[in-house]
């Protein structure tokens, strides 16, 4: 069956644009204009991805990503006509799991969509790695995409767990923002590497830890970040 993609836009001319490249990519591709009719083709279709512009009639593309992401972790793709870091930001504070600037090529975006698929999916572990991830309280259980802290599951975005699991594989080793963009993003960002920070911030929060004083992950100042190797 084809994966499912939910593009919203007000602009006639972009939806056929991203909906002709996709479905000639082998998806299956609804459409939305306003952010009311978005949200109600999220119920209706259950889409794998959302390509969701940013600015809507009646409801924006942030409240409507604030309203799914109440109820699901689906994956989120937002346009935006803006360059400016702060609409990029919004957009990944709300829950977004990537951006790209209007205009864009639909090449572009085409990889994009396939690179978030990608992360969004378990892949398939060998038989003879382990499952489980554990690291002090921190647990990830890899064939069930479950992740959990003290034993209480963790709700946690497609691009949070895989962040996590990053750590955890390689925990007491610092970890480059660029390594980081390209291994749970699966491509380059072109130096967008706020999208990390943005993210770790939010892992953190959910691990209820303090950056200033850490207990699980560390910022290395002017690289990246590392999982503390001793959590005791």
């Amino acid at each position: 069956m084809p994966q499912i993609i939910l593009v919203v836009d007000d602009e006639p001319s972009i939806r056929e644009l991203v909906s002709y490249n996709l479905r000639v990519n082998g998806f299956e591709v609804h459409t939305a204009g306003t952010g009311s009719q978005a949200l109600e083709a999220f119920q209706n279709q259950k889409p794998d991805l959302i390509v969701l512009d940013l600015m809507l009639p009646e409801l924006d593309g942030v409240e409507v990503c604030r309203q799914i992401r109440k109820k699901s972790n689906v994956p989120i793709i937002m346009l935006t006509a803006k360059d400016s870091e702060i609409d990029k930001i919004v957009g990944l504070e709300v829950g977004a799991d990537d951006y790209i600037t209007k205009p864009f090529s639909p090449r572009e975006l085409v990889a994009r969509v396939k690179a978030v698929l990608r992360r969004s999916v378990v892949e398939n572990i060998p038989i003879d790695s382990p499952t489980i991830l554990s690291h002090g309280p921190i647990h990830l259980d890899q064939s069930k995409h479950i992740a959990s802290i003290n034993e209480l599951e963790l709700d946690l975005t497609p691009k949070e767990f895989e962040l996590l699991r990053v750590f955890l594989v390689n925990r007491g080793h610092t970890l480059t923002r660029e390594y980081l963009l390209s291994t749970v993003w699966g491509y380059d960002y072109e130096g967008e590497t706020r999208t990390v920070d943005v993210h770790v911030r939010h892992l953190r929060q959910k691990l209820g830890d303090d950056s200033n004083n850490p207990l699980y992950i560390e910022t290395v100042h002017g690289i990246g970040y590392k999982m503390k190797e001793d959590l005791s």
